[in-house]
């Protein structure tokens, strides 16, 4: 890695690689571009499940609706004549209207009209919506409301939450980074590098990421693009802080800029290759996921990560040298100022009163992480249509409406889809199922019949769960027949969650240890960092449970979000694990474990403070789409990586590590026998005796 740094930082080569690396990168951008988005109907459903295989057997009718769209006219009083009169004409001259007669609701008050959408993907079936909105709306007498609800309209309005969102995400998370940046290293002019850098790695990582997703034909969704880009931006600046750190450290020792910048990337190299190796494993363990999305999201931030990596890596420290010390203006590094690690910082002092009562600290902070982990045992999951959006849309607001006037289920009813059956007892069977209001065929062609069957129960609630299930019991003897619709996809979802987190939880953290066992080439350590980080995650999860349910009004958590949340902190919280302990292993080679890991707290505290804040508003980003997992997501690694850096890494780990001192690195020994005191090196001195 020497031999590499050293080639990099070289007078016209460095200039020549920044250059050379932004303008391919951006023909890249630019020519090849990034992969459409396909056909997403199932996307989101999970593999082997019933409801998946409902879609999929609906799907193989000609005359399937697909999906569908319901129209519900209404008044505050019954209906007039002439405003039914209206609502007939409406059922024949709708877009995509086959001309049956609108259903009225018993009070009077509300009509139906069901109108079959046929469209091959979110984009389009969006496009529908809006053409028939527009049509059932126009001229309406007065008091009579139109509105538009159903499978068809959710999906239309998730879809909106998605229009121009991978832009004010991208806006978003750029101005939060830039801001940050300016604070960290108080120049009008740093700043721009790594900021220019992670951003030309952000788009070029969305590229590859969806190329290699459509070269492989897995699956991914609207939030895929957004959440890579906010890992990207977050990870790749971590990153950058990390290097330009020790490279401003290392100008306080080295005349040479060129000679700093080796000396301080091939120092960083270790930490930022291992970081990134175990949090590319880590998101590859969603490739074993039983949702497609969810697989495709894990394979395209693991290439997002490794694009970030190399950036940093290679592109960022060339561009850096380029430019003279100057570049840190006002605060210009100069040879023979004291590194971080001999400085009485902020940091050094927090590691000097841990090492006073390092076993009051790491109980009070092991006490602390269980009070607030133990929010989770009151955690709801499972979100409905209805608690997607942090805003109600019109099909949502619909649905309600229409709930007070017909069965709670209209809206969006149970769909049985089944092969060679007879349709008319078929739908006998389903009819006579407790809590089935009413059904009706919908299709039959080719020996598959569909039929529709509405709940009396309201949806989401656990009647309307008992329902999907009594219906598939009912039809449990049916070969070939499959039970879907929302309600079914929702069971399926929750099972398939607790599937997931039974199978990658495990997986994960065995990973981790692996990973951490190879760099730190111990036993212990790796043992005591996984567990930090475990107690981080079930800490973050419970006090976000409370800030969801007492200040932001969410009643469930959705079912992704533990997954995902588990996987992003677990993988992130290792990066500073990485950071902080491999510094302390550097320097306890010349001033033994204990003064090593102070030192490593004094020379890392800032970075690593300053990384995690940065990561944790990128990720609260998420929260500017209207969309409750995303916010959710986002709170979770917020609260987490803040947790991760302010406490567990500022005072936890360095407490066990003081009170276990050379068994923390067992079998491994980092200390030397000729300095058991920690006294200090002059700088210059062990970078000479290292090389």
């Amino acid at each position: 890695m020497r031999a590499l740094s050293t080639f990099l930082t070289r007078r016209w080569v460095a200039g020549i690689v920044a250059l050379l690396a932004l303008l391919s990168a951006g023909l890249v951008i630019g020519v090849v571009g990034q992969a459409e988005l396909g056909p997403t109907a199932t996307a989101s459903l999970p593999l082997e499940s019933d409801s998946r295989a409902a879609a999929e057997l609906s799907a193989t009718l000609p005359e399937a609706e697909g999906s569908a769209a319901v129209v519900l006219y209404s008044s505050d009083d019954r209906l007039t004549p002439e405003q039914l009169a209206v609502v007939q004409e409406r059922a024949r001259s709708l877009p995509g209207a086959v001309g049956a007669p609108p259903v009225v609701a018993e009070d009077g008050t509300a009509a139906t009209v069901f109108v079959p959408v046929k469209a091959p993907d979110a984009s389009q079936t969006a496009d529908v919506v809006t053409e028939l909105r527009a049509a059932a709306k126009a001229d309406l007498p007065s008091g009579l409301t139109a509105q538009v609800t159903g499978p068809a309209a959710i999906q239309a309005d998730l879809a909106a939450v998605f229009d121009g969102a991978n832009f004010r995400l991208l806006g978003a998370t750029a101005g939060v980074v830039a801001l940050l940046l300016i604070i960290t290293y108080r120049s009008p002019v740093l700043w721009l590098v790594p900021l220019t850098v992670v951003g030309a790695a952000d788009q070029l990582a969305a590229v590859l990421a969806t190329r290699t997703l459509a070269a492989f034909d897995v699956q991914w969704d609207e939030s895929t693009i957004g959440i890579l880009s906010v890992l990207v931006f977050g990870a790749g600046t971590d990153y950058a802080l990390l290097l330009i750190s020790r490279y401003r450290d290392e100008l306080r020792v080295f005349e040479d800029r060129r000679e700093a910048m080796a000396h301080a990337l091939t120092r960083t190299a270790e930490a930022v290759l291992s970081s990134s190796t175990t949090v590319v494993l880590g998101l590859l363990t969603l490739l074993l996921s039983a949702f497609p999305t969810t697989r495709g999201l894990g394979l395209a931030c693991a290439v997002g990560v490794v694009v970030a990596a190399a950036f940093v890596l290679v592109v960022l420290p060339a561009a850096l040298v380029v430019f003279g010390r100057w570049i840190f203006w006002p605060k210009v590094p100069r040879e023979g100022q004291a590194s971080l690690a001999d400085s009485r910082s902020f940091w050094r002092r927090i590691g000097d009163a841990v090492a006073r009562r390092p076993a009051i600290f790491a109980g009070a902070t092991v006490a602390g992480l269980a009070l607030a982990a133990a929010g989770i045992t009151q955690i709801s999951t499972g979100l409905d249509g209805a608690d997607q959006f942090l805003q109600k849309p019109e099909a949502i607001a619909a649905g309600e409406r229409l709930a007070e006037s017909f069965p709670a289920g209209s809206a969006d009813p149970v769909v049985v889809v089944s092969r060679g059956a007879d349709p008319a007892l078929l739908t006998s069977t389903v009819s006579a199922v407790e809590g089935v209001s009413s059904t009706r065929p919908v299709a039959s062609a080719g020996g598959v019949s569909e039929i529709q069957a509405v709940l009396d129960a309201e949806p989401g609630s656990a009647e309307a769960e008992a329902g999907v299930r009594a219906i598939r019991a009912a039809v449990a003897d049916t070969a070939d027949t499959h039970v879907g619709g929302t309600e079914a996809e929702s069971l399926d979802t929750a099972k398939a969650s607790g599937r997931d987190r039974l199978v990658i939880f495990p997986i994960i953290l065995g990973l981790v240890l692996v990973a951490l066992g190879l760099l730190l080439r111990s036993l212990v350590a790796p043992f005591i960092l996984v567990a930090t980080v475990v107690g981080t995650y079930l800490a973050s999860l419970g006090i976000s449970w409370v800030l969801f349910t007492q200040v932001l009004g969410f009643e469930r958590l959705d079912d992704g979000v533990p997954l995902l949340a588990f996987v992003f902190l677990v993988a992130l919280g290792v990066d500073y694990n990485i950071f902080l302990v491999t510094r302390a292993a550097e320097e306890s080679r010349g001033h033994g474990p204990r003064e090593g890991m102070l030192r490593a707290l004094s020379a890392t505290g800032g970075v690593i403070t300053s990384a995690g804040i940065l990561l944790a508003a990128v990720f609260a980003v998420l929260g500017v789409l209207p969309l409750v997992v995303l916010a959710q997501l986002g709170v979770v690694i917020c609260v987490g990586v803040l947790l991760d850096t302010l406490v567990v890494r500022t005072v936890l780990v360095p407490a066990i590590a003081l009170m276990l001192g050379d068994r923390f690195w067992w079998p491994r020994r980092v200390g030397t026998s000729s300095n058991p005191e920690g006294e200090s090196h002059d700088a210059s001195e062990l970078v000479a005796a290292e090389r």
